[in-house]
Parts: C-alpha cells; sequence; structure tokens
C-alpha cells in the first residue's frame, strides 16, 4: 500500500514568467504564491537553507514595480544547465518604478 503524501505548500501556486534579479545572478520564476517562489536560474549562487535577498520584476502599464524580498531556499532541484530554486518568503516590500 502506497501511502499519500501531504502537500507541504501552504499558498494557491500561479503560473507565471516573471524576472529574478539576485545580487550575482538573475532568473525567471515558474510560479509564485504570497509565501514563496520557485524560479529557475542558470548560476548556482543559492544554497539549500540559506537566507537569500532578491527581487521579482511585475511590469505594468504605469511602470515597473519590484516586489523586494528575504526568504529561506527550502528546495533545489538540477536541471540541464540550470538550477531550479524554491523559496519561502519571509518578508517582502513593493517598490514602485
Amino acid at each position: 500500500m502506497i501511502a499519500e503524501q501531504s502537500e507541504k505548500r501552504s499558498g494557491q501556486r500561479v503560473l507565471a514568467a516573471l524576472p529574478v534579479f539576485l545580487k550575482s545572478a538573475e532568473g525567471i520564476t515558474r510560479d509564485v504564491s504570497a509565501s514563496g517562489v520557485f524560479f529557475w536560474t542558470s548560476v548556482s549562487t543559492c544554497v539549500l537553507g540559506e537566507l537569500i535577498s532578491f527581487s521579482v520584476e511585475f511590469k505594468r502599464p504605469e511602470g515597473r514595480m519590484m516586489l523586494k524580498c528575504q526568504g529561506d531556499v527550502v528546495r533545489m532541484e538540477p536541471r540541464a544547465a540550470d538550477i531550479g530554486v524554491a523559496v519561502k518568503i519571509l518578508e517582502s516590500a513593493m517598490e514602485f518604478g
């Protein structure tokens, strides 16, 4: 008999390809939620369990909007030349520009 695993994600995810900016790398989101984000990047600058700072860019007709975040790296997935990074958001602030 196979036991079902409980879902660890706490928020509803939205598929979205948005630019992500880290200190020394860039990436693109696969999905986002109110509590976390998963993004692909070609530079492995993240470590499991590490606290990271990053920004997610939203383009609007009125101009650019940046979601500045701090979060905990909770999962990493290798894929060819890219690394998938799942981050639980601990703090965030919106900047308009």
